[in-house]
């Protein structure tokens, strides 16, 4: 990945963008893709189209979600603490002791998830208490100087840094799904490059993280012959990993092709030529029921869009420090190219009854 790459990457890492609050992260992913676009659109939601006029009668969506996991402020107790609730799919047992960000009208604010001191614990007392029972601490004295900084409904992210750990491996807050949208991107530009016959959407879509609710508007305004949803998958590859849940794929190995419910079999297959042509190795995994991405929603929307999800490992997901090789990131840009380059030769995208 090139330094221009890297720092497109990490702007998108950096910039705090909960379901429902998604709009500073899609201008930053609008003003790099807008550089090498024919054309952006955007609607009422938030939902971020980027557009490859190939000139061809082939249509394919590549699209990743906008948006992350947070909190929210809920109440404003009367000795000044914040009590929060769920953005998505937000984890308790990391929740405590962490710093965090509350983005208000007049800028951010800094604070803490409280945490008791193990001192001054019982003994049994290690429960972890749900997120609607812990609280953040902004260091105001009471109800009335904390509601003059915050309003309730104020979206709360993670106070994290990138983090560069050994052998090229990144960690930070919101890989899911920043690296969605950034090969997302990055496959159109790649596709741009190669001078593709077919029209190219890159998609940043909002809510997905609240039930695939961008995804479902997305898919319902473009329409396209296929579409490609790019989101993290569990890397199994560490020692926590639950044995009955293990799903083969590693760090390192390539990108994700999920075979199974949402995912159309030919589509599958065209992936697979295509890494195979392309010279890219991909893992393969099993969604036997529903793949919990984007693919979700557009393979029902209107009258069923053949649709994909392919994935990238991730450790930790859902927690501040989920953790990436950069260089799965790239090839899947490469992979997602390739396919958009190669889509004319595939379609129709339907089974052989």
């Amino acid at each position: 990945m090139d330094d221009e790459r890297r720092e497109f990457l990490e702007a998108l890492l950096e910039t705090a963008a909960p379901s429902g609050y998604e709009t500073a992260g899609q201008r930053v992913w609008i003003d790099y893709v807008s550089e090498f676009a024919d054309e952006v659109r955007t609607d009422d939601y938030g939902n971020a189209v980027a557009v490859l006029d190939g000139g061809g009668d082939t249509e394919v969506a590549l699209a990743g979600h906008g948006d992350e996991i947070g909190f929210i402020v809920r109440d404003i107790t009367d000795d000044g603490f914040l009590r929060i609730g769920r953005i998505g799919g937000s984890d308790s047992t990391v929740s405590r002791g962490q710093h965090v960000t509350i983005q208000t009208a007049d800028g951010t604010v800094d604070g803490v998830v409280g945490q008791t001191a193990i001192h001054l614990r019982e003994p049994d007392g290690d429960d972890v208490p749900d997120v609607s029972e812990q609280h953040v601490d902004i260091g105001a004295e009471d109800g009335d100087e904390a509601a003059e900084r915050v309003d309730r409904g104020d979206p709360i992210t993670f106070d994290q840094t990138i983090s560069e750990l050994a052998n090229g491996l990144v960690s930070a807050r919101g890989m899911d799904n920043r690296i969605g949208i950034w090969a997302a991107a990055e496959g159109l530009r790649r596709a741009a490059e190669r001078g593709t016959d077919a029209t190219v959407y890159a998609v940043s879509t909002v809510q997905e993280e609240l039930g695939v609710q961008g995804a479902k508007m997305v898919g319902f305004d473009l329409d396209p012959d296929a579409a490609i949803a790019i989101d993290v998958t569990h890397a199994t590859d560490q020692p926590d990993s639950p044995g009955k849940k293990s799903s083969g794929v590693a760090l390192g190995d390539g990108p994700v092709v999920a075979r199974g419910s949402a995912n159309h079999p030919v589509l599958v297959d065209a992936v697979r030529e295509t890494a195979g042509a392309e010279d890219i190795d991909v893992q393969l995994q099993a969604t036997g029921i529903r793949t919990g991405t984007d693919a979700d929603a557009f393979y029902t929307s209107r009258g069923g869009i053949p649709s994909l999800n392919v994935g990238l490992p991730n450790r930790y997901m859902h927690t501040p420090v989920e953790v990436i090789d950069p260089a799965d990131l790239d090839v899947l840009a490469d992979l997602l190219a390739g396919f958009a380059d190669r889509a004319a030769s595939f379609a129709p995208f339907s089974v052989d009854l």
